[in-house]
């Protein structure tokens, strides 16, 4: 299993982590998410396309640096 640390400074607030977290933990092969509001990162745990969970926190609505 590898992990994936992405840098999301749009992240602000409590829906953005939930938007994050749900549309990023739909993503196949992910098996865990933790957003970290304070750093504004998103780690993922799991086998997942690092280019799908891309797509997934763009398609909610953020952008990754």
């Amino acid at each position: 299993m590898s992990q994936l640390v992405l840098s999301v400074p749009g992240i602000t607030c409590g829906h953005c982590v939930n938007a994050i977290s749900t549309a990023v933990g739909e993503v196949p092969g992910v098996s865990a998410v933790e957003v970290d509001l304070s750093a504004k990162t998103v780690t993922v745990a799991g086998a997942a396309d690092p280019s799908a969970v891309r797509a997934a926190i763009d398609d909610a609505g953020y952008e990754t640096v």
